[in-house]
């Protein structure tokens, strides 16, 4: 946390301040500090790498996703307290006339004597104060499969969140790129209703001439107004891209402002390779994991034994006065010797979620090398379609600029400009849409490789640590 000096007090009330005044004074004094801690500055105008590393901290998926890493860890420290010794201390205190536990007080505190009718000692109390200690020194390993499972199971949780941030980090890169679209689309719909319109008013000074036909008047009027509606669409689509893009950021109630100028020069891979896919890290965790849990499994077959030990002390305050300390050791052992084929059941189980997770990560591997190509070929297709594009508006722009002199020489019919206009919008938005898909192409092969947008560290979440602490049980 950062301070800012000039919100920090530089002197305390005087005079004698209630306690609760002096807490409100601090908690409004300190607050803004803790607020500003908690929340992301939102830039004005975005840049698609700013965008994406704001999304990864802030998006409600990311920090979701973190929370899984968090359990998951607390799930490998739980494992570990079978490695260290139980340790517990208890107190009671106690009356009872029954013959049984009567006599045993007396035994206990000190206080036997050839007096003592065995049927009927009397009543007696005793307070007792324990201390007990017990460890597992093997159970045939399941403790330590139970470890190795529950580690791999964290590790393949980190590599969720890394998949999950390389699926978000292109998320936002195509949501940026796609409001880029939108916003070039509104322009090229402005830039056909702004001709129609120029070509409008000299339809309608020819007609004021005599020079043209209302009918030829009214196919621009038509085309006019068909254009306007095109661009009410367009810009309803922008203000939707932008409210879906601030949703993916995790931001409630705000529009965007995009410079789409910065952060260009990103390039595609140039192998189209797939082994840093966080997928396959994960679906190799979880195949360790399995494989543990199988061994947990085959441990229940065996015998446990643990060691313990517990001292006490009592003493007598109401009937019986006097005191007495004691301790037991000892080594305990255990084996079922019949459980209706209980473990045989759970290690079958246990080799079928094995089975699974192999077949699993074979599916996966199959699902990203085909996700892979098919990046591949779209990027080669965006490449192909951008140039193609490029010489289409070139053309249209070209041929659009000659018929609109041509009509004002009234050379060229309406119905022959109007045609001549909507080429050159389609040209327009296919280029437009060709720029933007290349982009959103690029991220997507970069994510199907399981690289970064930027070659930019992701900050992966890392795991705990291989070493345990405790025996070998």
């Amino acid at each position: 946390m950062k301070f800012n000096a000039d919100q920090i007090p530089t002197a305390m009330p005087t005079g004698k301040t209630p306690l609760y005044a002096l807490a409100l004074y601090l908690l409004i004094a300190f607050t803004p500090l803790v607020a500003a801690a908690g929340d992301q500055p939102t830039p004005e105008v975005w840049t698609v790498r700013q965008a994406v590393r704001f999304a990864l901290e802030s998006s409600p998926d990311s920090r979701i996703t973190r929370q899984r890493i968090d359990a998951a860890r607390a799930l490998v420290q739980q494992t570990r307290a079978a490695f260290y010794p139980r340790v517990g201390v208890s107190g009671q205190y106690s009356q009872t006339d029954n013959p049984m536990y009567s006599f045993g007080n007396i035994l206990t505190l000190g206080e036997f004597n050839q007096a003592i009718n065995f049927n009927d000692p009397g009543r007696t109390d005793d307070l007792n104060l324990a201390a007990n200690i017990e460890y597992r020194l093997y159970n045939g390993g399941r403790d330590l499969a139970g470890l190795s499972a529950a580690k791999a199971g964290a590790e393949a949780a980190a590599e969720d969140y890394q998949a999950l941030r390389g699926r978000l980090g292109f998320e936002v890169v195509r949501a940026f790129f796609t409001i880029v679209q939108t916003e070039e689309t509104v322009q090229s719909r402005q830039s056909q209703v702004d001709a129609i319109n120029a070509s409008l008013a000299v339809a309608r000074a020819r007609f004021e001439a005599g020079a043209l036909l209302r009918t030829e008047l009214l196919n621009l009027e038509v085309q006019e107004a068909n254009a306007r509606e095109n661009l009410i669409v367009a810009r309803h689509g922008l203000e939707l891209a932008k409210r879906g893009f601030c949703n993916l950021l995790g931001l409630k109630g705000s529009t965007a402002t995009l410079d789409p100028l910065q952060d260009q020069a990103v390039t595609p891979p140039e192998e189209a390779g797939y082994a840093a896919r966080p997928e396959l890290q994960g679906i190799d965790a979880l195949i360790r994991a399995a494989t543990a849990r199988l061994r947990q499994a085959e441990g229940s077959r065996y015998p446990t034994a643990d060691a313990f030990a517990s001292y006490q002390s009592d003493k007598g305050y109401d009937t019986l006065h006097g005191s007495g300390n004691s301790w037991l050791a000892g080594v305990r052992l255990n084996y079922t010797l019949f459980e209706g084929n209980r473990t045989g059941a759970m290690v079958a189980e246990a080799q079928s979620r094995l089975n699974e997770a192999r077949e699993q990560s074979r599916k996966l591997d199959l699902a990203i090398s085909l996700e892979v190509e098919q990046a591949r070929l779209a990027l080669i297709q965006a490449d192909e379609r951008l140039a193609v594009t490029g010489k289409m508006e070139e053309l249209a722009l070209e041929n659009a600029q000659i018929n609109r002199e041509r009509f004002k020489e009234g050379v060229v019919l309406s119905a022959d400009l109007i045609d001549v206009e909507n080429r050159l919008t389609d040209a327009r938005v296919h280029q437009t849409q060709a720029k933007a898909s290349r982009r959103i192409a690029i991220a997507d092969l970069r994510r199907a490789m399981g690289l970064g947008q930027f070659d930019e560290p992701t900050g992966p979440a890392t795991t705990e640590s291989n070493q345990h602490n405790g025996g070998g049980n």
